[in-house]
């Protein structure tokens, strides 16, 4: 099997682990993460997931042997429009050649980058969340094909966290159960707030944060304020929030 799931409480960690071909994504592979994803997605108390490649490397993109051997009269057959898979938002659309890239949905992602991330590599890794990079910089690699060392990607934004080796898969998924712990349609809203106010103007974005809100103010918010009036995660003490 080239995916599984692992599962702490909220937090799932889905696992692409074909390390004899550093985790590049063939069919299969990219089949088996979508419904691994998609089933994060529809499991109500799964909350964070992080997505990490075992064996020492993220993703080394598209399999070139399985493309290599591909029809080149009709190269993306295997993703026609006939074989659309559903997204996250209940739409349906064709899996890309990476697997998940091309789903949509509120819940929090987290890559644990644990060596080469290549390609179409990166691009799951940017596909997650807290994974920002500017376009001019984003061409400039994208153009060049150039490697992108760990210290530059946290210079540049395109990562929130450096570890040792090794370590990476632990980071995640503590950042995950810490994601995990707040009410998640609040948690949900927010990501989906900063997601869809990109590019708005000023009036737009307010307009589509006050309905965007409106559920999780009633889920949620009413609840939370009166904890916090009453003394819950003052200061940013979070501590006591389960």
């Amino acid at each position: 099997m080239t995916v599984r799931t692992e599962k702490e409480g909220p937090v799932w960690t889905i696992i692409h682990d074909r390390p004899e071909a550093r985790n590049a994504m063939d069919p299969k592979s990219a089949d088996a993460l979508t419904d691994a994803f998609l089933e994060f997605d529809a499991n109500s108390e799964a909350a964070v997931a992080v997505f990490y490649g075992a064996g020492g490397a993220f993703c080394s993109g598209w399999d070139l042997k399985y493309v290599s051997a591909i029809n080149v009269d009709y190269p993306l057959g295997e993703l026609d429009i006939s074989t659309a898979r559903p997204r996250g938002n209940g739409g349906e659309i064709p899996r890309g050649p990476l697997g998940q890239s091309r789903l949509e949905w509120d819940k929090p992602v987290i890559a644990a980058i644990e060596g080469p991330a290549v390609a179409g590599g990166m691009e799951l890794g940017l596909w997650c969340d807290l994974r920002i990079v500017g376009q001019g910089r984003a061409l400039e690699i994208i153009l060049t094909g150039r490697k992108v060392p760990a210290e530059e990607c946290m210079s540049i934004g395109l990562c929130e966290y450096l570890t040792p080796k090794g370590g990476a898969r632990a980071k995640a998924e503590a950042l995950a159960q810490e994601i995990a712990r707040f009410p998640q349609v609040c948690v949900r809203a927010d990501r989906r707030s900063a997601i869809k106010s990109h590019g708005l103007s000023v009036r737009e974005a307010l307009i589509q944060e006050w309905y965007n809100g409106r559920e999780a103010l009633i889920a949620d918010g009413v609840a939370g304020a009166g904890r916090f009036s009453d003394g819950l995660g003052r200061h940013g003490d979070f501590g006591k929030i389960r």
